[in-house]
């Protein structure tokens, strides 16, 4: 039976075990130069250092003017891939795959109204990024397109309204995401994992389920399961129509479940996990594939080492 400690293989790649530390932006640690700082290294060797099975690093961002805020990581130029690389090569001294999470904020306001040729500039933007990441040494990308950010307002029926080749039907909306992973192919070999964080609503879990299936069928390796842009109704519909009133962990969890089952490639299921019983309810079940551990890692020190003894305690084994 598979259980927290369980390696994993995805393409050539061994995660040697189940738990994930998700993108967490630490914007604290970062200068208004997007560029790698001393705190952000030592906060990563730390992660790694106690036994982490897989690191996704922080939205890193493709353009200076898509960004989240001004301290935010960039990799909009061939200046930030020697601090990039001294991340990488923190994955590579604890033989932790490191995936990097590339970014856009998108348009909160008139997003329809954006021009073609702009979206068209970020497309390249995103290609240059995806080149630059794996010169930096890492073992993937992931995507984001999740939280209401850029991708996931082309992938929003409720939000993208357009009329060009970025929206419209649903395969216009997915326009970028296919033309941008069809443009990278060359860089997504055995040794290189093509991850994507997306919205399980969006807006509602058959919406979510549709977008997953079409990206598993573009080729993407793993998924990583989070919001989108709901509805207002969204989350109310689901308890009331599917979420089972016992189920003992959040809702967010729940969708990366069901996704789960349409699925063939590894899913990452993510929100409010603080403890190392939750992560081995949802292996042992053989609910998810891998599941992160965001907030409790910043606020919880040591957090994967001592859920490594917890779980040695309650299983009396010395399993590693």
């Amino acid at each position: 039976m598979k259980n927290m400690l369980s390696p994993l293989k995805i393409k050539n790649i061994e995660v040697k075990n189940r738990v994930v530390l998700p993108p967490l932006v630490r914007f604290s640690m970062i200068g208004t130069d997007g560029k790698v700082t001393e705190k952000l290294l030592n906060w990563y060797e730390e992660i790694a250092r106690d036994g982490i099975g897989m690191i996704i690093v922080e939205a890193t961002c493709v353009d200076k003017n898509g960004k989240l805020r001004d301290n935010q990581l960039g990799l909009w130029d061939d200046s930030f891939i020697d601090g990039l690389k001294k991340i990488s090569a923190i994955g590579k001294k604890y033989s932790v795959p490191m995936l990097i999470q590339i970014h856009h904020a998108g348009f909160k306001k008139d997003f329809n109204l954006v021009k073609e040729e702009v979206l068209d500039n970020i497309l390249d933007m995103f290609v240059l990024a995806f080149e630059r990441a794996k010169k930096a040494g890492f073992d993937g990308i992931e995507i984001h397109g999740a939280h209401t950010y850029l991708l996931s307002q082309l992938n929003s029926k409720l939000h993208n309204t357009r009329f060009d080749k970025y929206g419209g039907s649903f395969e216009k909306r997915m326009y970028f995401n296919k033309t941008l992973i069809q443009r990278t192919k060359n860089l997504f070999d055995d040794n290189f994992i093509l991850g994507y964080r997306m919205g399980g609503n969006e807006p509602s879990l058959e919406d979510g389920i549709k977008i997953a299936k079409y990206l598993e069928e573009l080729g993407i390796d793993l998924l990583h399961v989070s919001t989108g842009i709901p509805d207002d109704s969204f989350r109310q519909n689901v308890k009331i129509n599917d979420f089972p009133e016992d189920f003992p962990l959040d809702w967010v969890i729940y969708m990366g479940i069901k996704i789960r089952e349409n699925l063939n490639i590894p899913v990452i299921g993510v929100r409010n996990i603080k403890k190392e019983t939750q992560v081995s309810y949802l292996i042992e079940n053989n609910l998810l594939d891998l599941v992160a551990v965001g907030r409790a890692m910043i606020f919880t020190k040591r957090w994967m080492h001592k859920a490594i003894l917890s779980y040695k305690k309650r299983n009396n084994t010395n399993e590693v």
